[in-house]
């Protein structure tokens, strides 16, 4: 195999592990999510507050909404540029360039609101002008709502992390031997 092809396979595997990345959000989500929400619940009538008003504020832990959508758009979008440089395309090293760098970019944002939940969503909740929002206390109401994941998915959560920063990284490296 050619140095160009051998590049073209790397770029398609490291597209491919950095699309079950994205993928394992929304499955965990769907798989633990419920739980998650009745912890969430729990919490939020331990501190006197309605629990209708999660729902009223669009608040899920669940793999609706963005949590599939963005995921699996990221997820598709790699399979298909790394289909394009299996096959030999020369789209698929443009289209690595672009998209693997986006997918950086986006996994940037998301380890930031990640780490940073706690202080964004106490924020949203003042923006809202809700006084019984503001009686929430948000780092207790999050921990209990993570507390429903198992264990294993903070190990995991940073397992995908590190999978999407250095598979996208790899992917643009690969792409420009092509």
């Amino acid at each position: 195999m050619n140095a160009p092809a051998t590049a073209a396979v790397v770029a398609a595997v490291a597209q491919i592990a950095v699309a079950l990345a994205f993928l394992s959000i929304p499955l965990l989500r769907h798989r633990f999510g419920p739980a998650a929400t009745s912890a969430a619940v729990t919490e939020l009538r331990g501190q006197g507050v309605r629990p209708e008003v999660l729902e009223e504020n669009g608040l899920r832990f669940d793999a609706s909404g963005h949590e599939w959508w963005a995921p699996g758009a990221f997820a598709a979008v790699n399979l298909a540029v790394a289909a394009l440089n299996l096959a030999g395309n020369s789209w698929g090293t443009t289209l690595t360039w672009v998209f693997s760098s986006i997918a950086f970019l986006a996994n940037l944002a998301i380890l930031h609101s990640q780490l940073g939940a706690a202080s964004s969503v106490t924020a949203a909740f003042r923006r809202k002008g809700d006084p019984e929002l503001a009686r929430i206390d948000v780092p207790a109401f999050l921990k209990a709502a993570e507390g429903a994941f198992p264990s294993w998915t903070r190990v995991l959560q940073n397992a995908r992390h590190a999978l999407v920063f250095a598979g996208s990284a790899l992917a643009v490296t690969a792409a420009t031997l092509l």
